[in-house]
């Protein structure tokens, strides 16, 4: 029989709690999912409310933090014209730990090293709570959005392929 995984605190939720947001946690370390989309399943979510961490680059050298439904594809051009950047690029996988303190597939938006303009899916708003990484692998978090603004700024944007 397989040991169940230790439920740990990550520096996430004790971000949460020191701002005080209500927030449910979800551990799903002793399974196999990987993308974002088995994760939802996994966790026996709707897939449209479980959104991943994307870094990105912007022509101008700054740094930008997508947050988009797991099942969607970022569109870069709409993602620039969010933020007002000429073009942006994906944050390379080898780059992100230095840059964000997180390692691909453990990236969330609270808590990184430094704080980066951050847009998410204008779709979150639709949702009571929506669900993400937790800040490492295997561990989600699942906050409202209005909550969300307690612990960072961010804006809402048209931002994946459609």
């Amino acid at each position: 029989m397989g040991k169940k995984a230790k439920e740990e605190k990550t520096n996430v939720m004790r971000l949460l709690e020191q701002a005080k947001v209500e927030y449910n946690h979800y551990c799903y370390a002793n399974t196999e999912a990987i993308s974002g989309v088995e994760v939802a399943s996994v966790l026996g979510q709707n897939v449209d409310k479980v959104f991943k961490t994307l870094v990105t680059v912007g022509k101008s050298g700054d740094h930008f933090v997508f947050v988009i439904p797991v099942a969607e594809e970022l569109d870069l051009k709409k993602a620039a014209a969010a933020v007002a950047e000429k073009s942006i690029a994906m944050v390379k996988s080898k780059e992100l730990l230095g840059l964000t303190g997180y390692i691909h597939g453990g990236c969330s938006p609270i808590g990184m090293k430094k704080f980066f303009t951050t847009t998410i899916h204008h779709t979150a708003e639709e949702f009571d709570t929506i669900i993400f990484s937790g800040g490492k692998i295997g561990y989600q978090v699942e906050v409202s959005p209005k909550d969300l603004k307690k612990v960072i700024n961010f804006q809402y944007g048209d931002i994946v392929v459609s």
